[in-house]
Order: structure tokens, then C-alpha cells, then sequence
């Protein structure tokens, strides 16, 4: 009598003592559904209760020497964790000090039972593949042109037989519009930034080659615009869209399509690292230097180590593209790891900074758009539309003392005071509280004063400097994807531009001097980031102005060497040791549990530890630093405390003890309280 084969499992949980696979028996009744990668129940405790899991794997032996349990139930026989993403994902836990399952989870989007039924249905009338790419599509797609990059280089991209080595790049991308057109007899084009009309045209050609790609950007506003620059080039069928922004359904949906054995570009935001690929041929991950980025949930790891972990499992090519280099993809660049590719300076977008232009006896120099910056907006209104950034959105988001300048507190909880929209009463941020006339506590006063003004408050102030022209609101509150082109003022909160035809007459960058004081460890990245995303939507010969900024920094943008800028950047952490320059671990809990979390680390050469401080009532923080090489000794011991405290018998409640690497919020010094 042949023995039943054995099940590996990987329990739902997230537990860290549960974070390994569990062996069960499979018994013949269930021997030709349970195929590794489907949705299993077991039963855990004896069989006390049942736990949801995904079967990893089939052996014919079992490692365990005791009695194993059967496998209780196969929920579905669709195989949607693929043996690459476990893989992936036990490899992300490890690095991160957490659990594969809680990857998995944010990998796998949740069952949606009648949409997959119809996919399974539709698979086999298909012969379990899918169904194939029309040629002529394929001929279509191979043609796409790409600007930014060498096509020396993109034949080794799209060359499977090249080394992984030599198919990983960090790319630069100009800051500049591109027109993708229609594939019709009259063309409609379709506006985009450049970086990621190249990305499509990459992921078209690796198509072509039978392989699949996937691009993953921050957040729906690029994501649309990647969507529809990739249904211009390819059919319906060979785009999968994961994101969750359209519901589970449709995320469900595109996720099975990635499924399919077949040519697929894969699109969507931070997950979309995670998604299945048939044969993954590239990797793209476009602006990872913005914070969506960073997973907030557990373990949290970052999008950019998720791709770098995948490239290394799969040997795709890998694309990390974006306007502003962050300072983690510069060092890669510095250690060799990734090719830099750079538009030649002379084809730079160059940021005027008007500091270095006005006069310093220009009365309207210190105003908040001085008259250089006046006086572009006004020409380029002849011609079209002109894009200002702003720092904040509203009417007044945080008022201040005018006698003494501090800040408005509300009474009841403490928060930010500030006017939501025009003639509107001050109001806390935080609780909504009408706040009250109440005099200052530092000094007495009784007026108040806009520390900033926002976005709508901006556009107030413009719609009556500029009558008979159309003004536009894009923030939080007031999403414009694309705009029509004409004579147009678009008061936009950074990250919140939209797209205009052609491309803006004139961009204007205010609240400059305010967005560089932030408290942050990347506030410079950021705000590079931030003013070069907006300077891609000018038309080529259009002025973007920087509005309060003067120094290094404007000079950098006035001569297209912010890379420079970014490296001297990396120079100075590492002469500090901040990341990137090493890498870092946050640890919370209770005094006790930091303690003895943090004890094992004490010894290492190359780590050391700053802190622990007190938090919450009851609660420490300790940060800890350590290079690259003691990674996995870092998180080995960290697990191994977050496990020792999660079962540990005496204790009478619940472990507190947390740990997160790489946390992106470690050496930020104040958290900004008003909301965007």
C-alpha cells in the first residue's frame, strides 16, 4: 500500500510561533485537489480548532516524528500562491524579522468565489493557459519606441541569456511630457510623463519576447496613466491590473489573469511586486522614493527590497526608474549594483530659482510669488495653462499669534486650529472643535494670522488677480486627473497635479523654504522628488520657477545636477550612520521587553543601539543601526525575541513587543499634524 503523501502548510496567521510550515497528512480523497499553491483548512491544537492555510509543498516523507493530522478540507483547486511568491515571501519575512503569512496576505487578494469559478471554467476550455496574444499585437507592441534609455541597452534588458547582473539599471528619467498616440487613423494622443511612457514601451517589448513584465508605481494617478498607456499598445487580455482601488472583484480578476501561463504585464501599486508573473522577464518600479512605497502593514517592507529580493529569485531584468533619485537607489548605484542611466545634462529640465533672478531691491522679492514669478504666470496665461505647487491644501490649514506667532491650539484636544474653506469659522483639525477667540497663552494677543495659506485659499487670491480665467483646485479633496488645455490656473498640492495637453506654459513652485523645514531625515529627496514630478508636466519650453529656495539646493536644480546633490546627500549618513547609508530596526514594547529584545544585539560588531526613550505611558522605543552584513543576524535575533514573548508562560498579558526594520518614520523628528 503506497503511504499518503505530506502536505506542507503555511497557516494564516499572525502569530510568529505559527510562522513555519506544518506537516499534514493528505488523504486520497483529497490527493488530486491538494496541489501546491491552493487554499487548504487544517486543523491545529489536536484538531480543538481549524485554521485556514495555503499548502506550500509535497513531500513523501514527513520531518515530524510524531502522529500527523490530516488535511481537513481544499477550498478551492485554483493554485494562486505559486511556488516563486512563497518563496518571495519567506525570503522578505526573514529579512524583515516577521511573518511569510502576513506577505502572503498582502500578496494574495481575498477569494471572491463566483469570479473564480468562471476563471477555472474558462481555463480549462483553454487547456489551463489562457489564451494566446494575437501576433499582430505582438509585432505591434515590440514596436514601441523607448527615449530614455540606450538601445544598446534595452536589446540586454529584453536578452533572457544576459546575466541578471547586467539587466538591473537605476534610471534618471527627463522631466518632460511625451505623447503616446492612438492606434487609429486619427491619432488622439494620450499626454504622460516620459519615465513612464518608457517603462510601457519596455514592458510591450518584453512581452514580445514571451515573457511577462510588471510595473509598479505609488499610487492610482500614475496608475491610470499607466493603464491607458498600455491599453494603447496592447490587447485587453495581456494587461492584469492588481491594484484594489476598483474593489476585490476587479483586483480578484486581474490577479487570476496574472495567473495564466502567458505573456502578462502586471500593473499596480506597492503589491504588484508580489504579483504572480509567467515567466517574469522585467521588473519596473517607478518613483521609489515616494512613501507609498513603504507597506504599513506588518512586516513592512518596502516595495523597492521586495523587487530587489524578486530580481534576485528570478533573474528579470529590474528598472527603478523616477524624476529625482532617491538617496537607497544612489547608494546601489555607488556599490556597482544597478547601471545608472541619465539624460546628458544639456537635456535636463532646469528649475529657475528666484531667488538667484530678483533683484535685492525688488520690493515684491520676499512676497510670496515675487514679480519674476508674477510675471511668467501672466505671459504664459496668453498661451495656456500655468500649474502653481503649493505646500498645504484648504483655505488657512494652521493659523498662528500674529503678535508672538504661536500656533493656535484647540481647547478641548490640543490640535491645530486652522479656516477649512472661505467665510468658515476656525476649527480644530484634529477633532473638528470650533475653536473660540480665545487669547494667546504665551502672550495675550487676540489676532490670528495664516501661518500658510492653502491651495484654495491660493486660488482665491488668484481667481480675483485674474478675472475671466478658469481656476482650478487639485488636493486631497479635489482630484484632477487631466485638465483641458486653455487659459487655466491649477493650484495644485504637491503630488496632486494634473496633466494638460501639450504640457503646462508655466510652472510655478511656492512654499518652498516651508516644504525643506520639515523634520525629516529625507526631507531633501522629498522635495526634489516633489518640485521634479511637476516640472515633467511643463511644456519643453515653458519656465518652472522655484519660488523661496536659495542655496545648494536651488543651485542643483538650476544646473540639472541633483544626482550630485543626492550623493553628498548619501555622503554625509554615511559619516552618521543613517540609512541608507545602514540599515535600522525600530523596537517598542514595555522596558522589560526592550531589554531583553535588544540584549543579543549589545555584543555585535556593527550594530549599535540609541535609546531606549519613552513613549506612551508604559511603553519605550529603542532605534537600532547596523550595516548591511549583520542583516540577517539583526533579525534573526529580533524574531526570536518576538516569538520568546509571544509564548512565553508567565506572562500574564498579552506581549506589547514590536519590531520593524527599516521603519521609514525612525529619524523623523516631529510628525506632521495637519492633514494633507
Amino acid at each position: 500500500m503506497t503511504a499518503e503523501p505530506i502536505g506542507r502548510v503555511l497557516i494564516d496567521s499572525p502569530l510568529p510561533q505559527l510562522d513555519r510550515l506544518l506537516e499534514y497528512r493528505i488523504p486520497a480523497a483529497l490527493d488530486r485537489e491538494a496541489q501546491p499553491g491552493v487554499r487548504v483548512v487544517v486543523p491545529l491544537r489536536g484538531g480543538q480548532r481549524q485554521a485556514k492555510g495555503y499548502l506550500v509543498d509535497r513531500v513523501a516523507e514527513a520531518s515530524f516524528e510524531g502522529t500527523l493530522n490530516d488535511l481537513s478540507e481544499v477550498i478551492s483547486p485554483a493554485r494562486v500562491l505559486t511556488p516563486e511568491v512563497a518563496h518571495l515571501a519567506r525570503r522578505a519575512a526573514d529579512r524583515a524579522a516577521g511573518t511569510a503569512s502576513d506577505l502572503v496576505r498582502l500578496a494574495v487578494p481575498p477569494r471572491q468565489v463566483r469570479i473564480e469559478k468562471a476563471w477555472l471554467a474558462a481555463l480549462d476550455a483553454h487547456g489551463r493557459t489562457g489564451p494566446n496574444l494575437d501576433p499582430s499585437a505582438i509585432a505591434r507592441a515590440s514596436a514601441v519606441p523607448v527615449h530614455g534609455v540606450p538601445d544598446e541597452l534595452v536589446a540586454r534588458l529584453l536578452d533572457a541569456s544576459e546575466p541578471p547582473a547586467s539587466r538591473r539599471i537605476a534610471v534618471t528619467a527627463a522631466a518632460r511630457l511625451t505623447a503616446v498616440p492612438e492606434a487609429t487613423e486619427t491619432p488622439q494622443p494620450l499626454w504622460l510623463p516620459v519615465g513612464l511612457a518608457d517603462l510601457v514601451a519596455l514592458a510591450a517589448r518584453t512581452l514580445a519576447t514571451g515573457r511577462s513584465a510588471i510595473i509598479a508605481v505609488p499610487d492610482y494617478r500614475d496608475l491610470d496613466l499607466v493603464a491607458d498607456a498600455a491599453a494603447r499598445v496592447l490587447p485587453p487580455d495581456a494587461i492584469a491590473r492588481v491594484d484594489a482601488g476598483r474593489g476585490n472583484g476587479e483586483r480578484y480578476r486581474g490577479f487570476l489573469r496574472a495567473l495564466e501561463k502567458r505573456p502578462t504585464l502586471v500593473i499596480g501599486t506597492r503589491t504588484a511586486v508580489t504579483a504572480p508573473a509567467h515567466r517574469l522577464g522585467m521588473l519596473a518600479l517607478w518613483d521609489d522614493g515616494d512613501p507609498l512605497h513603504a507597506e504599513q502593514h506588518a512586516p513592512g517592507v518596502h516595495a523597492r527590497d521586495l523587487a530587489l529580493l524578486r530580481h534576485d529569485d528570478s533573474g528579470c531584468s529590474l528598472v527603478l526608474a523616477a524624476h529625482s533619485r532617491s538617496a537607497d537607489v544612489h547608494r546601489l548605484v555607488d556599490i556597482g549594483y544597478l547601471a545608472a542611466v541619465a539624460p546628458a545634462r544639456s537635456a535636463r529640465r532646469r528649475i529657475r530659482p528666484t531667488a538667484q533672478s530678483t533683484g535685492a531691491n525688488d520690493p515684491g522679492a520676499r512676497a510670496r510669488i515675487p514679480s519674476a514669478a508674477w510675471r511668467a504666470a501672466t505671459d504664459a496665461l496668453s498661451d495656456g495653462a500655468v500649474l502653481l505647487q503649493v505646500a498645504r491644501p484648504g483655505f488657512d490649514p494652521r493659523l498662528v499669534c500674529t503678535d508672538c506667532g504661536t500656533p493656535v491650539r484647540c481647547r478641548a484636544c490640543s490640535g491645530p486650529v486652522g479656516v477649512r474653506r472661505a467665510g468658515a469659522a476656525p476649527s480644530c483639525h484634529w477633532c473638528g472643535a470650533v475653536a473660540s477667540a480665545a487669547p494667546c497663552a504665551e502672550c495675550g494677543g487676540t489676532r490670528r494670522r495664516p501661518t500658510l495659506p492653502g491651495s484654495q485659499r491660493t486660488a482665491d487670491e488668484l481667481g480675483r488677480a485674474f478675472p475671466g480665467a478658469r481656476v482650478i483646485v487639485s488636493d486631497g479633496e479635489h482630484a484632477h486627473q487631466r485638465i483641458a488645455p486653455g487659459r487655466t490656473i491649477v493650484v495644485a498640492t504637491r503630488g496632486a497635479e494634473p496633466i494638460v495637453d501639450g504640457g503646462y506654459r508655466a510652472v510655478l513652485l511656492l512654499d518652498g523654504e516651508r516644504m525643506l523645514a520639515r523634520d525629516s531625515l529625507r526631507v531633501l529627496e522629498d522635495c526634489l522628488r516633489w518640485w521634479q514630478n511637476a516640472a515633467a508636466l511643463a511644456a519643453d519650453d515653458a519656465p518652472v520657477l522655484l519660488v523661496g529656495v536659495d542655496g545648494p539646493v536651488a543651485s542643483a536644480l538650476a544646473t540639472g545636477t541633483t544626482d550630485e546633490l543626492i550623493a553628498a546627500e548619501l555622503a554625509d549618513r554615511r559619516r552618521l550612520r543613517f540609512p541608507p547609508a545602514v540599515r535600522s530596526a525600530t523596537v517598542t514594547g514595555t522596558a522589560e521587553e526592550v531589554r531583553r529584545a535588544l540584549a543579543p544585539l549589545t555584543d555585535m560588531t556593527g550594530v549599535d543601539v540609541l535609546g531606549p526613550v519613552d513613549r506612551e505611558p508604559g511603553s519605550v522605543r529603542a532605534i537600532v543601526r547596523f550595516d548591511y552584513a549583520r542583516g540577517a543576524d539583526v533579525a534573526r535575533e529580533l524574531r526570536a525575541a518576538l516569538v520568546a514573548a509571544a509564548t512565553a508562560r508567565a506572562q500574564r498579558r498579552r506581549s506589547t513587543l514590536r519590531a520593524r526594520l527599516d521603519d521609514p518614520a525612525a529619524f523623523d523628528l516631529t510628525a506632521d499634524d495637519t492633514p494633507e
